[in-house]
């Protein structure tokens, strides 16, 4: 019932207005008063109350047909992707509905009908104007709908943009915001993601994999981390159980650099995971090859002097 309050509150208020001439003729005859001016505008309260009908009834079948699909499962995917294209297209049809209902109401005046037909009949206009005045706001709006459409990420993707990891939260017209690891929101114009590069992690699926540097001395078993990493991986339940790969990539004057590749189901476990392996990847080599750290050897050659 309190679901549909809204929905129930502005039925008895659409039958109020469809009434609102006899209701203000029996008024008049009481009290002597003269309701006309509001009677008058019965056509304009009927289509603004129409409008937010419309609304009302678009997000409840939303609402409903999203109830199909759960994005706080693991393998969301599918339930993401709709949820982005239902909520930008509703986005889009509010913005229809308030504007066509701006049209209408602004059409009955007879002052400002040129305004109400411009909206309609003037769009090369319209789009002058808008274009010169409102460039970056259109652009905005197209490059929101452009979104919806291609999907370069979905809600809950997760992605670095601007050097910061997080995740899309909301997806706008005009701008998208992105939950920061550390709660923090960045919000972006629609059209950033369209005209500047970003990474996103979970672009066909959640899986990720976690990198680790580790720099050691070249004295150093990597047979012997191999062993370490492998059972460090098996004892944690952050693992995924595919990706588990300890390689040499560098080597420098003083240290050797080993880079260690893991995987886990989704970025935040990824994130956990690698500091998880760093931490006791150092522990194991500060307790059984404290000599392996990385150090700086300078040699000094005792030669005797030769007497002049």
């Amino acid at each position: 019932m309190k679901k549909h309050t809204n929905l129930i509150i502005s039925g008895l208020l659409l039958i109020l207005i469809l009434s609102l001439e006899l209701i203000t003729d029996f008024i008049t005859k009481l009290t002597g008063l003269d309701f006309s001016t509001l009677a008058n505008q019965q056509q304009n309260l009927f289509i603004a109350v129409a409008a937010w009908i419309a609304i009302i009834v678009l997000r409840i079948l939303k609402t409903r047909f999203l109830k199909r699909y759960d994005i706080s499962e693991e393998d969301n995917l599918h339930s993401r992707k709709v949820y982005t294209q239902f909520n930008i297209l509703e986005k889009v049809i509010i913005f229809i509905i308030i504007i066509v209902a701006i049209g209408l109401i602004l059409l009955s005046f007879e002052g400002i009908r040129k305004i109400g037909v411009g909206l309609f009949a003037s769009a090369g206009v319209a789009g002058i104007i808008l274009g010169l005045s409102a460039q970056k706001v259109v652009g905005a709006l197209l490059a929101g709908i452009q979104i919806a459409i291609t999907q370069p990420f979905r809600i809950d993707d997760a992605v670095v943009v601007e050097g910061e990891w997080g995740w899309i939260e909301e997806i706008n017209l005009t701008y998208v915001v992105v939950r920061v690891w550390d709660k923090r929101r960045l919000v972006l114009p629609s059209s950033y993601f369209l005209e500047k590069p970003f990474q996103n992690w979970t672009r066909n699926n959640a899986d990720i994999m976690g990198t680790i540097f580790l720099y050691t001395d070249y004295n150093i078993p990597f047979n012997n981390l191999r062993e370490e990493l492998t059972r460090l991986l098996n004892a944690s339940n952050l693992w995924d159980g595919k990706v588990n790969v300890l390689q040499v990539t560098e080597s420098k004057e003083t240290t050797v650099e080993s880079r260690i590749l893991v995987s886990a189901k989704n970025s935040p476990m990824a994130w956990d995971l690698r500091v998880h392996i760093r931490e006791k990847m150092i522990e194991y080599i500060q307790k059984n090859y404290p000599d392996s750290l990385p150090r700086t050897r300078v040699v000094i050659e005792n030669k005797a002097i030769k007497p002049d």
